[in-house]
């Protein structure tokens, strides 16, 4: 590999102006940390600007960076020195190849840490990043665990649903051992406790919110609507587009024979969106849950944990990200049950789906947002262009049957939106809008004011 084009990959390497035998911590760190995540080269001989001053004894440089690495790293990962000449100078290049026996420790200065690569940074690992790195030293993960629950004492009531539903068979006790749910001697695996329908892991949430805003204090009422799911993680896909499709409006476009629908979100895009936060959420940070925010202009789906290999998805090209799966008993059966794919193309039917869409332009493409701590897609609101409601223009020129129809519909979408949201959404006046309810002999209100709500009826 040349230089040239390894310089700007800084996730894949570290450079080191010269050997600083005095501070063997300063790179020894970035040994530990390659070895932790997934693999990368110190390169000793280029200055912070990247340019190429070279070493003046690089064979004693060699001897000092081997023994080092053997005396500081526990346990000692493998590596390859090497030299390479560029501009008559000459540079050391020490290999350190992706560990299998995590996790690598630099024992020193009275201290034994544990590092890892996030981005183009050696951190001190955390303590639910050392969990990780124990578990894959042992090769195993958090869901293929065994748990302290007995299988006698829960249901699987929605997994033989939605198993029936997508296969069209009975779903087999015997199947619980195959799919890696629960253990030969009647326990289940973490999976097994995740997915049962009422999960005992208690962080497994998924907290949704419509903020009034574009912020979570953009309005004069905080928050529009909100509910907390927990259980099985089948009931937390569902519940979370329930709340999804409660709080996307559906508008519409007349043409000269038909009418266009134009959605606030595409359903194909956050339900591969909240599956992924599902199914490949870091379940060793206790105290944090998946969350749903919904804003006038945008949604976006969070989940702990950062990408599994420590990258950061903002530096690369999220269409050719390979599929990394941190929990894989859950994405087998996701894959079973007909919620997500085993080549991994998440990130492409997220962005494709969008770009499908008639209200789609290039300023409404999704992203995605990572740290070592979480992972984020934001999803632009099609209808939105700058105002409140983002719904200007759309429903011009509607019938009177096209009125009564948008209100039935908003209303089955939200029972509790109120006259003045409906005469916003439709560009309408709300005496307007009284009027035409009142003439709608299918709906009435029940109660009074913010806490009453819209009852259809059949």
């Amino acid at each position: 590999m040349e230089i040239t084009k390894l310089i700007g990959e800084t996730s894949e390497y570290d450079k080191k102006l010269k050997l600083e035998m005095k501070k063997p911590k300063s790179w020894c760190k970035s040994v530990s940390a390659f070895a932790n995540t997934y693999g990368g080269s110190l390169i000793f001989g280029i200055s912070d600007d990247n340019q190429i001053i070279g070493l003046e004894n690089p064979d004693k440089d060699a001897e000092i960076i081997s023994e080092m690495i053997k005396s500081r790293l526990d346990p000692i990962p493998e590596f390859k020195i090497r030299f390479q000449k560029e501009e008559d100078k000459v540079l050391l290049i020490v290999d350190i190849l992706k560990g299998e026996e995590t996790p690598y420790y630099y024992s020193g200065d009275g201290v034994l840490e544990a590092y890892v690569r996030i981005g183009n940074e050696s951190v001190k690992a955390s303590s639910t990043e050392l969990k990780r790195l124990v578990l894959h030293g042992r090769n195993t993960t958090f869901d293929s665990q065994n748990s302290m629950y007995k299988v006698e004492d829960y249901a699987f009531s929605k997994l033989r649903e939605r198993y029936k539903k997508w296969t069209g068979q009975s779903f087999n006790d015997k199947d619980l051992i195959s799919f890696g749910l629960a253990t030969k001697d009647g326990y289940l695996t973490n999976a097994g406790a995740l997915i049962v329908d009422e999960s005992p892991i208690h962080y497994s949430r998924v907290f949704c919110t419509r903020w009034n805003g574009l912020t979570k204090s953009g309005g004069t009422m905080d928050a529009l609507d909100d509910a907390e799911y927990s259980g099985s993680l089948i009931s937390l896909i569902e519940n979370g587009e329930g709340f999804i499709k409660r709080n996307a409006k559906m508008m519409w476009r007349k043409t000269a024979n038909s009418r266009e629908e134009l959605p606030e979100y595409v359903e194909r895009s956050y339900h591969e969106a909240l599956v992924n936060a599902i199914a490949h959420r870091d379940y060793l940070v206790n105290g944090s849950e998946v969350h749903i925010d919904i804003y006038d202009d945008r949604m976006e789906i969070y989940s702990p944990g950062g990408m599994p290999d420590g990258s950061v998805i903002q530096d690369r090209d999220p269409t050719t990200v390979p599929s990394t799966r941190r929990n894989p008993v859950i994405a087998d059966v996701f894959n079973r049950l007909g919620y997500m794919e085993r080549k991994g193309s998440g990130f492409a039917k997220i962005l494709d789906n969008y770009a499908f869409q008639i209200n789609y332009t290039e300023e409404m493409k999704p992203y995605f947002r990572s740290d070592r701590y979480q992972f984020t897609v934001i999803m632009p609101n099609l209808n939105y262009n700058g105002t409140q409601d983002g719904t200007q223009d759309v429903t011009q020129d509607v019938t009177q049957d096209d009125v009564y129809t948008l209100i039935l519909e908003m209303i089955k979408r939200n029972n509790k939106i109120s006259a003045k949201q409906l005469a916003e959404k439709l560009g309408i006046s709300i005496r307007t809008v009284r009027r035409k309810i009142k003439e709608m002999d299918n709906i009435e209100y029940i109660g009074h004011g913010y806490s009453g709500y819209w009852k259809i009826k059949k």
